[in-house]
């Protein structure tokens, strides 16, 4: 699992993932990924167009740090994750508790309150 972060206009941070979000991927990442999340009132974009499976333990990684991020005044979404990563946040209800973004442009006009 890769993980590699840039920042955006106005302190938006980039976090885009690829590889397997499984055990094995998760444990390779987790620490930096909760690191990147730290923090005040900080807007995320976590990408997810290069992560080919997601299971239950990545799930766990991306709601835990968003439940994070939000009871410091933080946010995250979700951005542009495959079919079948698509799949299975839906089945797991995860659009419900962090937004998922087809478009860049849009994840950052919603954190950017545009």
């Amino acid at each position: 699992m890769e993980l590699n972060v840039s920042e955006l206009e106005r302190g938006i941070t980039l976090i885009k993932l690829q590889g397997r979000l499984d055990i094995t991927g998760v444990n390779q990442i987790e620490t930096k990924f909760a690191a990147y999340c730290s923090g005040e009132k900080l807007s995320v974009i976590v990408d997810l167009s290069g992560v080919e499976y997601l299971a239950s333990i990545g799930i766990r990684l991306l709601v835990i740090n968003a439940k994070s991020l939000k009871t410091r005044n933080g946010r995250m979404v979700l951005l542009s994750p495959t079919t079948d990563v698509m799949s299975v946040l839906e089945i797991t209800d995860i659009p419900a508790i962090i937004p998922v973004y087809a478009q860049l442009e849009s994840a950052e006009a919603v954190l950017l309150g545009r």
